[in-house]
């Protein structure tokens, strides 16, 4: 099992990160992580932070010469902008702090989880919440995600996204390239639909003059998946509800679809479910869907179509005109928290989830074929796929 968890908050000296059940023998470089982590930057629309920050991660265990070592792996993501919090967020109490630390937040956010992490853990200063709450968190994130990417990788698999809505801009694509992080990446929205990426701009820039924020979705897509991932005979081992929880557990995100999603809903089950038919590359074992309607999972289980995924994101919540709040050390009407922010950071979501799939998928790959290397997963693959093929499933009778 592939597990991962992080620490650190969004001022505080650094973020870390432990993935744990990653197999030996994968070869791993920190500049794999860099990558990912630069890309999460990028998106027309982000604050000032961005500026700031030039992430970078630092692994501080699990590999060595190059190679996994099949042991945890600790990774370092300095904050560039601790500098400017060490007296805020320093660990240690402040002598002659009678009054608490500057740049507390008594206004709390609608929207955020300002206001029921002050209830819920009997703080006094939102800061002690926000801190945690923050987005910034997903860097770490987006390092766990770039290392099962690297596995998915040597195993053939690859994981790309693209925004297809920002507000009320919606992308127009009928094909999707095959590489579709480089053709995204063009886009300083990461949209493949030229007119709609223009148009997506000039909605961030009226909403950023208004003091308003923008919200929308972004699509995931993974190729090159086996059939036979995930399961039907339990709840919490079906793969689509294991990627609905990743994705919706993504700062902001409030609605998840797989395949058509809500618009299957709206249809005649003959518009929606995809026919069966004979052929198909060795992985799907020698059948094949002319469509691909259900997004690549049936019953909580891959079929080796393209597995597509859908994340909404919600407007961010911190608003340079905000809206109407309580202070909470008077308990009078007040004007919420403002601080630095982005206009939208969907670009970055879609980055973002990424990385949270590809965890899942690595986790569903390893658990489905197992192994404690590279050479005994790739070897145990070949072995599934040839079963798959050997002509025991859909062979003709002959009489």
């Amino acid at each position: 099992m592939i597990r991962f968890t992080t620490a650190g908050e969004s001022h505080g000296k650094a973020l870390v990160a432990i993935v744990d059940g990653i197999p030996a023998g994968m070869p791993l470089l920190a500049s794999d992580i860099d990558t990912q982590l630069r890309r999460r930057m990028f998106g027309y629309g982000r604050g000032a932070r961005m500026k700031i920050e030039e992430d970078a991660a630092e692994i501080l265990s699990g590999v060595r010469a190059g190679e996994t070592l099949g042991s945890p792996i600790a990774l370092l993501i300095p904050n560039k902008d601790w500098e400017n919090w060490t007296d805020i967020m320093a660990a240690e109490p402040l002598e002659g702090d009678s009054e608490g630390r500057r740049r507390k937040v008594l206004r709390p956010r609608p929207g955020h989880a300002d206001l029921v992490g002050v209830l819920k853990y009997g703080r006094k200063d939102a800061r002690d919440v926000l801190e945690r709450a923050s987005a910034r968190e997903t860097a770490a994130r987006v390092g766990c995600g770039a290392v099962c990417r690297k596995l998915l990788g040597e195993l053939g698999v690859a994981v790309g996204s693209h925004v297809v809505e920002i507000g009320s801009i919606r992308s127009d694509v009928q094909s999707l390239p095959d590489d579709i992080n480089s053709a995204a990446d063009e886009s300083p929205v990461r949209c493949l639909d030229p007119e709609a990426s223009a148009a997506m701009v000039s909605l961030i820039d009226n909403a950023k003059k208004k003091g308003d924020t923008l919200g929308g979705i972004a699509e995931v897509v993974v190729t090159g998946l086996m059939v036979g991932l995930g399961s039907y005979v339990s709840w919490d081992r079906k793969l689509d509800g294991r990627l609905a929880q990743a994705l919706m557990s993504i700062h902001g995100v409030k609605g998840v679809e797989i395949g058509l999603g809500f618009e299957g809903a709206r249809k005649h089950g003959s518009e929606v479910h995809d026919e069966i038919e004979r052929g198909g590359e060795p992985r799907m074992g020698g059948f094949n869907r002319p469509t691909n309607r259900a997004g690549g999972l049936e019953g909580g289980v891959t079929n080796g179509q393209p597995l597509v995924l859908r994340a909404a994101m919600k407007p961010i919540s911190t608003l340079m005109r905000p809206l109407n709040t309580v202070n909470l050390a008077t308990g009078e009407v007040a004007k919420a928290q403002s601080e630095r922010s982005d206009v939208t950071a969907v670009p970055a979501m879609g980055v973002i989830a990424e990385a949270m799939a590809a965890f899942i998928i690595a986790d569903a790959l390893l658990e489905k074929v197992g192994g404690d290397n590279m050479v005994d997963i790739k070897t145990n693959i070949a072995s599934y796929i040839a079963r798959l093929n050997s002509g025991s499933v859909g062979a003709e009778t002959v009489e």
